[in-house]
């Protein structure tokens, strides 16, 4: 779903400025209805300033107004600036020199407020590496008392449409993979019941035929079955003399 540019300040412009419903602001500037209706009570984004959505081209005043008089519709986004001149990209990001010490700002901040990222996310959002990424994370970084969690849109390297869509990914991630971790733990344990059971199995075959004294087993037994004979042959010989 797309989203305007700075969604609080939005929302502020809209509460002020129209008659709109809490939950119609809300869906739009994809926040919670609870911190609209914080917002228009004073409690929530204290000092910031409205954005007009409407010279921004975001919205339409007949969009607004079509959607005063009827509650049940919802806004739609006219022009969604943050997708201008994004073009898919092909190999590794390019980040200006100018920009480059942004970076460890930029990865401080989304460790901090969005820990459910990989590695690789990052690396894709920012243009950073693995061991910067690692030294941020375990503060061992050269530089660390003086790095400021920064927001990376504010800073410029990466799209609002970008981080949205990479956080939206990781957290469908995250909800999926509980699933598929008793998944496997269940296949794990009927494989290893399964395997316990083979095993018993064959203690129990080999309990009664013992492997290295089976043919010793097998001589013993054919050695009674001839005494026998032997016996049953001259007790009929007995007989007849």
């Amino acid at each position: 779903m797309a989203l305007p540019l700075m969604r609080k300040a939005t929302a502020v412009w809209l509460v002020e400025n129209t008659s709109l419903t809490f939950n119609q602001i809300s869906q739009f500037c994809g926040l919670h209805e609870l911190d609209i209706i914080g917002i228009a009570d004073g409690e929530v984004a204290n000092g910031i300033r409205g954005m007009d959505p409407i010279s921004s081209n975001q919205l339409t005043q007949e969009e607004i107004e079509k959607c005063e008089k009827d509650p049940s519709s919802r806004l739609e986004l006219t022009v969604n600036p943050a997708t201008a001149g994004e073009k898919k990209r092909r190999g590794p990001r390019y980040t200006p020199l100018s920009k480059r010490q942004d970076k460890p700002a930029a990865i401080a901040w989304l460790v901090k407020f969005h820990s459910e990222l990989t590695d690789s996310q990052i690396i894709k959002l920012v243009g950073t590496t693995k061991p910067t990424i690692q030294a941020i994370r375990s503060r061992t970084h050269w530089n660390i008392t003086n790095i400021v969690p920064t927001d990376p849109v504010v800073l410029g390297l990466c799209k609002q449409v970008e981080l949205d869509s990479t956080i939206a990914k990781a957290s469908n991630k995250a909800n999926t993979g509980p699933t598929e971790t008793v998944g496997q733990s269940e296949r794990k344990l009927l494989s290893t019941k399964k395997s316990m059971e083979e095993k018993r199995k064959m203690f129990e075959v080999e309990k009664s035929f013992p492997g290295e004294n089976k043919v010793d087993y097998l001589e013993e037994k054919v050695g009674v079955q001839e005494n026998n004979r032997l016996e049953a042959e001259k007790l009929f010989t007995k007989d007849i003399n």
